[in-house]
């Protein structure tokens, strides 16, 4: 049964998001881990489909209150060219670790390799929410400051 989930995300995800280039919609099969996923190769690829692509589909996944403080879209996308996120695009790669959970709460510990070749960590908190018929579901609430961790050569 678990497997059989895997392979449906793993093809809604690849059809929905590669082969037409469109963004993926908050949807209650997706966890909390395929949120931060989403959004990390999205801002990997930001550029890819688009101009801005990956910051248009991360925005997707903000959770409601928290649009209410970075809104509307274009305030939005300013942030994320300032320099606390400008690091997540087009980096090199990324590793998600779990650091605690509740119920309706997950924050993880997500290690960026920018371009350049520096590392650096954020905690990605997803957290429960409602938005847009789409009840439940899992959004970003917050992401730190990134803490540099140095080079990596």
């Amino acid at each position: 049964m678990e497997l059989k989930k895997i392979i449906l995300i793993f093809l809604f995800i690849s059809i929905t998001s590669f082969s037409n280039a469109k963004v993926i919609e908050p949807k209650n099969f997706l966890t909390s881990f395929d949120v931060v996923r989403i959004q990390l190769n999205a801002l990997k690829n930001n550029d890819k489909h688009y101009k801005d692509f990956g910051i248009k589909q991360v925005w997707l996944f903000a959770h409601p209150d928290n649009k209410k403080v970075t809104g509307p879209y274009e305030k939005f996308k300013t942030m994320i060219y300032g320099d606390q996120y400008k690091l997540l695009l087009n980096h090199e790669s990324s590793k998600i670790s779990l650091i605690t959970n509740n119920l309706d709460t997950y924050v993880y510990r997500v290690e960026i390799l920018t371009k350049d070749k520096k590392l650096f960590y954020y905690e990605w908190h997803v957290k429960k929410g409602n938005s847009d018929g789409c009840n439940d579901c899992w959004f970003t609430s917050a992401v730190s400051v990134p803490v540099n961790q140095g080079n990596t050569i």
